[in-house]
């Protein structure tokens, strides 16, 4: 019950978060959303057996793949908010109020990434998947992955569209979420 009541609530602050995406279904956050929303159900389902086995192979994968997640979500904003030059009066009302940048950030991470704040994501995704492994949690993680590739290939439009033949080119020298992979 307490897991429902988490949820809940969760959901409904993630819908505040992004009621402008929820209402433009052509935006990138409105899958972004549900993306999120398949992560959260995988943290309800695994809380309350989180540390039932913490030296495990299992567990010792969640760990690492989550310390990713972190590290590169703070590189990521970090240099975004740094760089970026949010701009208030950039005319996209579902963009949150970090993304809304007028500046094309290709340093730091984002030398070789195109979407760090997307990948920390499928790191978490694939962290909270390896927390307890199951044919459920797999089928979860894989449409939570899903939806953030569908919502990277969106943002891309989105950003072709505002910085023209510049994002044009930072997308044939970067990959989409790690570096020198994928």
């Amino acid at each position: 019950m307490l897991e429902g009541i988490v949820f809940a609530l969760a959901t409904m602050a993630l819908a505040y978060v992004s009621r402008a995406s929820l209402r433009a279904p052509r935006s990138h956050g409105f899958y972004r959303f549900f993306a999120w929303e398949l992560m959260l159900l995988l943290i309800v389902m695994n809380i309350d057996g989180w540390y039932d086995v913490p030296v495990s192979f299992d567990q010792t994968i969640s760990g690492i793949l989550m310390a990713i997640s972190l590290i590169v979500i703070i590189m990521g904003y970090g240099i975004l908010h740094q760089l970026g030059e949010r701009d208030d009066s950039r005319d996209d009302g579902a963009l949150l109020l970090f993304e809304k940048t007028s500046v094309l950030v290709t340093h730091g991470i984002y030398r070789y990434i195109r979407h760090p704040m997307y990948s920390s994501l499928i790191f978490l995704d694939s962290g909270l998947f390896f927390k307890r492994m199951s044919w459920l949690s797999g089928s979860i993680a894989l449409f939570a992955c899903v939806f953030l590739v569908i919502t990277s290939l969106v943002e891309e439009t989105e950003n072709v569209r505002y910085f023209g033949a510049q994002y044009r080119e930072y997308m044939k020298r970067t990959k989409r979420f790690v570096p020198f992979l994928v």
